[in-house]
């Protein structure tokens, strides 16, 4: 079983502490939002890029202006020591960091599970045509240890299938590649 069923309460898996079992994404949303203001920091456009994350990921309300990565970091604080956060709020933000990421031309640094979380609410939640992709497949990121659904596998790396299945590439996750066949003798 993949580690991401230790945060599924009801999963078929050994009986344990599940005290850390919890559907607040507080902690994992706040680590998104620093995550973008460390892009933004080298960035020649970093206030209104700041401003426009911040209005892509709905992280801050219409009264809270962001104009650097210092405000994004203030508002990553309110937001861990705030009220409880969804996992669509996640997935939202995950989709603007991915996209800032792109136009920045900087690789993400978003932690496996994190990504495990937003990928699963992605493969429910996802237009049909992506869904249809997936459906009926069991999805495995090749680099963090997380899997889920049934039938043939489609796999890839967390970030990949976190980035199609929130619809920021058109990439989907792929069979497993066989092993090469050995030589006849």
């Amino acid at each position: 079983m993949s580690d991401l069923s230790r945060f599924l309460p009801f999963s078929n898996r050994p009986k344990g502490d599940e005290s850390a079992v919890t559907s607040d994404r507080r902690a994992p949303l706040a680590a998104v939002v620093e995550e973008a203001a460390r892009l933004l920091d080298t960035a020649p456009d970093r206030a209104s890029r700041a401003a426009d994350f911040a209005r892509a990921a709905r992280v801050t309300d219409a009264a809270t202006s962001v104009a650097s990565p210092a405000d994004l970091r203030a508002v990553a604080v309110t937001i861990a020591t705030g009220r409880r956060q969804s996992t669509k709020a996640l997935a939202r933000a995950v989709r603007a960091v991915l996209l800032l990421s792109d136009h920045l031309g900087a690789e993400p640094r978003i932690d496996g599970t994190t990504l495990g979380i937003v990928s699963l609410f992605g493969a429910t939640s996802a237009p049909l045509e992506r869904r249809a992709v997936v459906g009926g497949h069991a999805l495995r990121a090749t680099d963090a240890g997380w899997e889920f659904g049934r039938g043939p596998i489609l796999e890839g790396t967390a970030l990949e299938i976190a980035r199609f299945v929130l619809g920021v590439s058109d990439v989907p996750p792929h069979p497993p590649a066989r092993p090469a066949a050995e030589p006849e003798l």
